[in-house]
Parts: structure tokens; sequence; C-alpha cells
């Protein structure tokens, strides 16, 4: 059994939601400034704490076998036998480089359950993880322990790579009465970049290109047994069959693809009315005909600052621009609290689904470099909390122990810890819901020092690392990138706790304190100087008499 307390006490979060929760951006060597790949991830959930976990490299012995609990509840599912070697995972990354994360995009409900499947899409993951060194050997693993042993989760998007390769798998299972799954997964090419929010993407793929493209051999036959296909076979369209778009997957969920894609690439605009929900049928399948191409070639190679920033939207310059309805209060607060959708006099409206957003426990960007050892060429940079205001502070894969402040235990959705940098990412962010025009520039700016500062630092610490490596072996690198790691984490958030302090005074209670030469300014007599008194914009203040009437005049004011 692999790390049995671990996964379970994950798995109690992560109880309460898959549903319209991930969101994922893949870049080959050849679309970033550096040639290094790269996957991102969100894991957004009302329930989920944001912890980063360690998988240490182990040996069994012949016949050894490895428990399997449900990633989503802690249920447990059954065994499977072990391999002899697995491989260290730091978060979901392991020490060869490869890295995988997912959304969930449900499909048909038929084949949303499988009674005896043990493989559920988290298990997959890390288990993977722990037994595959490149991404065409975690596609292997991970359908090959579907075919054995079922699949036991709905239809699943897994963004997949390795120091070379940027791979989508996109998976569902057969259903009741069946074993298995159905699945193609297809290598983005050199120089584009995809992405995937829970809307399966993947729609015709080449049959005889298996340098670029993989598929279990019923893809399309299972189709035609269910009577969900005619057509001909180059007509296909994995997505449009197991998981047609609705208005849901492209309001909720292609939009923030849409809205990654256009941070970096011109032409976008293409598809606005495809990411506001207005899906156009034609064919003879009736397929959705104007969909947004499942990669796209960036304007420039993309840095892992852009990488990260691309992260970071609320659809911003946009028609679905979260800052400018009147749903942003005063303050232009990007974020709805849920549920997504309202009724009103027995219409039914939406709130958007952006990128960013408050519930996410944890996020990631992934760095697999080829020109390093394994254990130094992998990052993931980690944050926890919403995107846009998280800070990512480099993890190196080759570390053996997570620092305080990212370690399990340490708190949890029920537990504060002061020493836990979800409790202090959401201490600043929570309060900077209350003005937060003013607030999201202290926070975007000490992110940016931060995460710059590590950024220019990385390859002074890649080459100290090198070369302890090379002289002194593996081990003295690991120990030399566990201390970096964990003291940039465990620093961060005591820089971020510091910033909770100076906007908790300059801002408490809707004033705003004078500042002059970065300090408070006192009266002569050491007294704080009168702060400010911001109010609201006038445009608040008209919406407010225009819906109360006479209730607020004045009586003998202005106007009488």
């Amino acid at each position: 059994m692999i790390r049995k307390i671990s996964f379970l006490l994950l798995a109690a979060t992560l109880a309460a939601g898959q549903v319209l929760a991930c969101t994922n951006f893949l870049i080959t060597k050849g679309a970033s400034a550096d040639g290094s790949t790269m996957i991102t991830y969100a894991a957004d959930s009302h329930t989920l704490y944001g912890e980063l976990y360690y998988q240490p490299a182990m040996d069994y012995p012949e016949g050894a076998m490895r428990d399997i609990y449900e990633w989503d509840t802690g249920k447990f599912m059954g065994l499977i036998p072990q391999v002899a070697h697995t491989y260290s995972v730091v978060g979901n990354i392991n020490e060869h480089q490869v890295a995988i994360g997912e959304t969930t995009y449900g499909g048909r409900k038929e084949l949303a359950t499988q009674e005896g499947a043990i493989m559920d899409y988290g298990s997959l993951i890390y288990v993977a993880l722990q037994r595959a060194k490149t991404a065409r050997e975690a596609i292997e693993v991970m359908t090959n322990l579907v075919e054995e042993f079922g699949y036991a989760s709905s239809g699943e998007s897994f963004s997949i790579s390795d120091p070379h390769e940027v791979w989508i798998l996109e998976m569902i299972g057969k259903g009741e009465g069946e074993k298995g799954a159905v699945w193609v997964a297809v290598r983005v090419p050199d120089g584009y970049i995809s992405g995937h929010a829970n809307q399966a993407r993947i729609t015709t793929f080449p049959f005889n290109d298996p340098d670029n493209c993989l598929y279990s051999k019923d893809v399309i036959s299972f189709a035609r047994e269910k009577g969900w296909f005619e057509g001909k076979n180059k007509d296909f369209s994995f997505s449009d069959v197991y998981a047609p778009v609705d208005f849901g997957g492209a309001r909720f969920c292609e939009a923030r693809v849409w809205a990654g894609f256009n941070k970096v690439a011109a032409g976008m605009e293409q598809y606005t009315e495809y990411a506001k929900g207005l899906i156009e049928h034609t064919g003879e399948n009736n397929f959705a005909s104007n969909r947004m191409p499942l990669w796209i070639k960036p304007d420039k190679k993309l840095t892992v600052k852009d990488v990260m920033e691309m992260m970071r939207d609320h659809f911003e310059g946009t028609e679905l621009d979260m800052t400018q309805d009147i749903g942003a209060g005063p303050h232009k607060l990007p974020y709805r609290w849920r549920n997504l959708t309202w009724t009103v006099d027995s219409v039914e409206y939406c709130n958007e689904r952006a990128i960013s957003t408050q519930q996410t426990g944890f996020s990631f960007v992934t760095q697999s470099r080829s020109w390093l050892p394994g254990p130094i060429g992998g990052i993931i940079w980690f944050g926890v909390d919403d995107t846009y205001s998280t800070c990512y502070v480099p993890m190196y894969c080759g570390v053996t122990e997570i620092p305080e402040c990212f370690r399990e235990g340490n708190g949890d959705m029920l537990t504060y810890s002061e020493t836990s940098a979800f409790w202090v990412f959401n201490a600043v962010t929570n309060f900077a819901y209350l003005r937060y025009d003013a607030m999201i520039e202290h926070i975007r700016d000490l992110q940016g020092q931060l995460e710059g500062r590590y950024i220019a630092y990385t390859p002074a610490i890649d080459q100290a690392a090198k070369m302890l490596y090379d002289k002194e072996g593996a081990a003295k690198a690991r120990e030399f990138l566990t201390t970096y790691s964990a003291n940039e984490a465990n620093n961060m958030t005591a820089e971020w706790k510091k910033l909770f302090q100076y906007l908790l005074i300059k801002y408490i209670d809707g004033n705003v304190k004078k500042e002059e030469n970065g300090q408070f300014v006192r009266n002569e007599y050491g007294l704080p100087a009168s702060p400010d008194f911001p109010g609201y914009p006038e445009w608040w203040y008209e919406a407010i008499a225009k819906s109360t009437g006479s209730h607020l005049k004045v009586i003998g004011g202005a106007g009488h």
C-alpha cells in the first residue's frame, strides 16, 4: 500500500466536487521560450484543501499488491499487482519529469458507472506517475490498467507531459455490463499549445499515425454498437459522440480555454460566440461545427511567467469580463458566489465560470526540461488558493521532503493553521474581496516580485544542483534542492502573512490609511493621520438612488 493515509485525507476533501472543476493548458517544447514542456492545473473545489504530497521511490518483493482507493471518496476499490520499483512523485510530477493533470468532463451518463471497476481517474494518475518514465509509458500504464481492472470514473481529459512530448488523453468508461474504457490520445504538435477545461475536446483523429495518435481498438465500433454513430470512420468525432458540447460545456468550460488562448494568440475573437454558448450544428452527423481548434500556435514563444499568467483570468477585456457588470459591485470584484445559475421570474441566468475562481485548493505549472537530469529538470511551480492572487513557488521534482507550509496534516478545511500557506493566502484574498480594485494591486505587486525573483534565480539553482549531481551524486543534489524549495516556500508564506497585516492596517473599516515613503502617516502628536474616505464610484451611487427611489433622500437636501 502506498501512502494510504495521504490519499484518504485528500480524498475526503475532494468528495464534494469535480463538477466544472479544473483547467489545464499544455505547452510543447517548440512553443516555450526555453525549450521546456509545460502543463498547468487548477484544482477547483469548495472543499479542497491546498497541500502538496510526496511519494518516495520504493522497491517491492515479487507478489506484492497495491491498494487502490477512489481518489474522490477514499472508498477502497481493490488490489492490483505492485511493480518491483516505483518512482518518487512530488505533487503531479515524478523524478523523470513526467507530469499529469486532468479535467473531468463527464460525458454520456449511461457510461458513468461500471460495477466491479477498480481504477478511478485519480488512481490512474498517481499509479502512472509512480511507474512511467515517459508520457507514452504513462498512457500505456493508464490504458492497460483500465482494460485489466475496469474504469471507475466518468469521462476524463488528461494532460500528460515529459521533457520531449505533450499529450492529451481522453477516456470514458463503457458503462454497466462492460469492462474498461474507450479512449483517444493525441500528441500536441511541436510549436503549439492546447488546453481543456471540463469538456472533451478531441474530435476527429488520424488512424494510421502511431507517432502522434493512439486509441483503443474499439473506440468507433463501441459507439456503432450503441447506435451513437453511423457515419464513416474518418468523420468520427470522439467528443461529439461521447461528450457532445452543450451550452454549459461551451459557456462554463470551453470559454476558459478560449480565454487562455486569447491571452497568447490573436484571432480568438472568431470563437467568441461559441465561448458564449452559441453552438452551431451542421453536417450529416449534426456535430457542433463552430468549435475551437484543439491546439493553436501562440504569437510568441511562452515563458513560464506567460503560462502562469494564462492561469490568471476573469475574461478581462472580452464580452464576458467579470469586472464590468453590476454583479462586480462598486470595487470591480471578478467573483460570483455559487451557484453558477440562478432564476428570476422563471427565467434562468448564469454567472461566468472563469479560469481564476475563489474556491481553488491548489494549482500548478510544471516544467520538464530535457537538458537537465531528471531530479533537477522537473519543477512544479506550486500555489494555493485562487490562481489570480496565488504565488507560484518552485518545488523541484527531486525534493525529498515537503515544506511545512504545504505539508500534509498542517491544518485542513476545518482546522486553521498559522503556518499553512492555504490559510495565509485565504486570509489575504478574503479580506481583499471587500475592496478588490485597490487591494489586488498590492497582491499582484508582491506576487510579481517573488515570482520574478524565483524565475531569475532558477538558472543559478540549476547550475549548483547539476554541479553537486555530477561531483557528489544525485542524493546531494536532491538535498540541496529540498532545502532551497522549502526555504523559498516557507519564506513566501511569511511574506504573505506580512502582506495580510499591511492590508488590514491600511484598509480596515472601509477607510484608507495615508502613507508617505512606505510608512503610515502620523500627526505631529504621534496619532494616526485622518484616513481617506474613498466611498463609492458615481455610477454605484446612481444605481442605489434608482433602485431605492425616495427612501434614502435627505429631506430638505439638494434637489428638493
